[in-house]
């Protein structure tokens, strides 16, 4: 699969970027995005220097996939002990208990 050279625009300034064939409206998505973070946190905090304000947005972004992925595996968990309690439900119902 090839990529394809896609140009974004964050904060004013224009940038190419490559990404695989086909990821090319996910890639613009994505650029729009973290632009709108940025500006909205430049409002906010009246930060101008730009390498603070990819920190600050960056870790931001790093924080909130964090807290999907521990509420995640919560809920995955959960669901994997509603299964169990539903699969002995069933063995009792069917009568294949094994205990």
């Amino acid at each position: 699969m090839s990529n394809q050279a896609v140009e974004v625009e964050i904060l004013g300034k224009l940038t190419r970027v490559n990404c695989p064939e086909g990821q090319e409206e996910s890639l613009i998505k994505a650029a729009e995005c973290l632009d709108e973070r940025l500006k909205d946190m430049m409002s906010k905090t009246k930060i101008t220097n730009e390498v603070q304000l990819l920190t600050f947005v960056a870790l931001n972004f790093c924080h909130e996939l964090e807290t999907r992925d521990i509420n995640s595996k919560i809920a995955d968990n959960e669901l994997c002990q509603r299964i169990e309690k539903l699969v002995l439900s069933l063995d009792k119902c069917i009568g294949t208990d094994k205990a």
